[in-house]
């Protein structure tokens, strides 16, 4: 197989680049967004739906698919790919996110100050120690435990094409000391989750380190560095980014600066229009989030209004008798089968299933057509335009 990733194009006036990663099962055209396969499908949709709208990959989520159906069960079934039906390239995540996400709290948890477990959480992280964590399953409430070798083990399992070590998530609301003992922790395991992955993984499945330290310059740094020396094939950018865009791109700026041209950049869990277009600028590779398929399923669009976020919500009442085309021009199922905004409003009112299919079609095309314009910038050295144009309301 060629080497995991191959360089194409370098923008002279960002970060920004293009790529191929060559994977076990195909090869996914960079900067990519990843769609999210969290329990073994993109919510609504058939596989083959989502490789004719053009995507390369998806992201399975190792956490849900441990509890249910359980990686024993889907390793007898052929492995993530065969039981999915899904024959491209899948990255699978380590679970650190969400069992962390049980003690710490989520950055929505955050925002509107939820509390992160009690009566009204089935799931809770019970003990974070050096050994792993020992967590309550949301799904039947018995204690389950993940370590970094079990990480591993459930992603070998799955035989996902890229799998991400096991790390402590860290959030935005703890403290610097908090943060700097979590990233010492997470370098460690790194190092276990590789040991194993030496010793009894397979040699097909690429290995991304992940770059933690908060939003602290030294630390991301250190961590970035850190992540670079290591033995992993590629290098994922997680935890808390900030707690405003700006801030975002700063932590990312900071992380990239430093990292090494001849490997992978993924950004976790970040897929806002404005993100996908300065991530890309900064040297982000590949993205991965739920914000097209689940903004989808809550009957909003993804349209070229910036002024708006990008964003439509179609179950407002003045959609009601809106004959308009979703979208004007855009290319994807339900604007070229020609459904109006009036009649997707009134299947979301009635809490039709093709609505919601149809908005999920729509926000993954818009999403794949955005990546690919940037991709074809990047290569024809029109970046700074193409962007430039996209944040003035263009059509991607």
């Amino acid at each position: 197989m060629s080497a995991p990733f191959e360089l194409i194009t370098s923008d002279p006036q960002s970060r920004a680049r293009t790529g191929k990663l060559n994977l076990a099962h195909g090869t996914v055209h960079t900067p990519a967004f990843v769609p999210l396969a969290t329990k073994g499908t993109v919510k609504g949709l058939l596989p083959s739906e989502v490789a004719d709208l053009g995507y390369e990959m998806v992201l399975g989520n190792t956490y849900h698919l441990f509890l249910d159906p359980g990686h024993d069960r889907v390793r007898d079934a052929g492995g993530l790919h065969e039981f999915m039906r899904w024959d491209r390239p899948i990255i699978t995540d380590s679970g650190g996110f969400q069992v962390f996400s049980m003690g710490h709290g989520t950055v929505a948890d955050e925002i509107k100050g939820r509390a992160s477990h009690g009566a009204a959480r089935h799931g809770k992280t019970l003990d974070i120690s050096e050994d792993g964590v020992r967590f309550r399953s949301h799904v039947d409430g018995s204690e389950k435990f993940l370590a970094p070798e079990t990480s591993m083990e459930i992603q070998h399992a799955l035989g996902s094409d890229i799998a991400l070590v096991f790390d402590e998530c860290t959030p935005f609301n703890v403290t610097r000391d908090y943060t700097a003992r979590s990233t010492e922790r997470t370098h460690r395991w790194l190092e276990r989750c590789l040991d194993w992955h030496e010793a009894n993984g397979s040699a097909d499945q690429l290995v991304y380190g992940i770059v933690q330290g908060g939003v602290y310059d030294d630390m991301r740094v250190e961590s970035a560095e850190t992540i670079a020396a290591s033995r992993c094939g590629g290098i994922a950018i997680g935890g808390s980014l900030g707690a405003e865009k700006d801030q975002m791109y700063e932590v990312v700026g900071w992380t990239t600066a430093v990292l090494p041209e001849d490997r992978p950049r993924h950004l976790l869990g970040i897929g806002d229009v404005d993100d996908l277009i300065r991530g890309v600028e900064l040297g982000i590779d590949t993205f991965d989030c739920a914000m097209p398929t689940r903004l989808g399923r809550h009957g909003v669009a993804l349209i070229p209004d910036p002024d708006r976020r990008w964003r439509v919500d179609l179950t407002g009442a003045k959609f009601r008798e809106d004959d308009s085309p979703l979208c004007e021009g855009c290319p994807c199922p339900a604007c070229t089968a020609g459904f109006t905004r009036s009649y997707l409003r009134y299947l979301l009112q009635g809490k039709e299933l093709t609505a919601l299919r149809l908005l999920v079609l729509h926000n993954l095309a818009f999403i794949e057509r955005l990546m690919r314009g940037l991709r074809d910038a990047i290569n024809e050295n029109r970046l700074a335009d193409h962007a430039a144009q996209l944040r003035a309301g263009a059509m991607p």
